[in-house]
């Protein structure tokens, strides 16, 4: 029997659960790509459905709102032909008192097979998971600053679309690092498939103390940082979780920090721009670069359904 100790996995080292990029073995990483590959043609096609997850309930638990991520999660699933249920639990269950498992468990009453789960606390999709029956999954749609997992793998996907051998990428996260739940999954990820350099810039009050543990270089210079890199992924400034004084302004981020298309020519030059939306135009980036020729964005947000269908096919189908 496999033994293991990562609470995403099964008895037989199967995804179980996606909880973080984090301690994910890199062939199970690569399989959610290849995955995801397959569905891409699906949402090209005139009927953008296939019968994977026929008969299948799936709740969307937003205990804090997105609506990007809830409406591409609800695309996803409706594609597998998946019943989908989506609650603003902030706005109900939460406000009369309910505890987070006594909402779960009255789900799981109700016959669900999936839990897909944003929650403003580090750590709730875990709980969540170890609560649940062995028969029902649990998606991590972003939790606190922790972790983001299928952001990070789009963006995976999205690199590997353009680029194609992540061992020979020289890779620039930049901005916001401190607290960007995306920059921990891209970091992880990138890490496990094999990124050989990966940086991450942005000003000392944006940045985590002893990020380097997490085998990145550290630069405080946008020069120096996007010198002959492949990728740049711009983060946006999460301005909601900030609490005190981390930048003098916006206007001072942008003149140091902002990707514009003099700082982006120091990369190289068929490097790619990512960014995990929404846009902050005119403080991360520049609206000449978002909408240039270098710019990927819009198709992460396409690939980001074929990803999110990806893992809940592979989910639905390991026990």
């Amino acid at each position: 029997m496999f033994l293991n100790s990562n609470p995403q996995l099964n008895q037989n080292g199967e995804l179980h659960h996606l909880l973080s990029t984090e301690g994910l073995p890199a062939e199970i990483l690569r399989q959610i790509l290849d995955t995801a590959q397959s569905f891409v043609g699906v949402t090209q096609r005139e009927v953008k459905k296939v019968p994977l997850l026929r008969g299948k309930a799936i709740f969307n638990l937003f205990f804090e709102p997105s609506t990007r991520t809830r409406t591409t999660f609800e695309i996803a699933a409706k594609r597998l032909s998946a019943d989908v249920i989506n609650l603003a639990v902030n706005v109900s269950s939460q406000a009369k008192g309910e505890s987070v498992l006594d909402t779960v468990a009255n789900l799981a009453a109700m016959q669900a097979d999936m839990f897909i789960v944003r929650h403003s606390q580090s750590g709730a999709p875990y709980l969540i998971a170890r609560h649940v029956g062995e028969d029902i999954h649990v998606i991590n749609a972003g939790d606190g600053r922790h972790a983001h997992p299928t952001q990070g793998l789009l963006d995976m996907f999205t690199i590997h679309h353009y680029k194609h051998d992540f061992t020979r990428l020289r890779v620039a996260i930049v901005g916001d690092v401190l607290h960007s739940r995306v920059a921990r999954s891209q970091i992880h990820a990138l890490t496990t498939l094999g990124v050989p350099e990966l940086r991450v810039i942005g000003p000392k009050t944006l940045l985590p103390s002893n990020v380097e543990n997490l085998g990145v270089h550290v630069y405080h210079d946008m020069a120096k940082g996007l010198k002959d890199v492949d990728v740049v992924m711009m983060l946006r400034l999460q301005n909601e979780r900030m609490q005190g004084s981390f930048l003098p302004s916006p206007q001072e981020f942008f003149k140091f920090y902002g990707l514009t298309a003099d700082k982006l020519a120091l990369a190289k030059p068929d490097a790619i721009v990512l960014h995990p939306g929404p846009m902050n135009r005119g403080v991360e980036i520049d609206s000449d670069v978002a909408d240039g020729g270098q710019s990927v964005i819009l198709p992460q947000v396409t690939f980001g359904i074929a990803i999110r269908m990806a893992v809940m096919s592979i989910l639905a189908g390991n026990r």
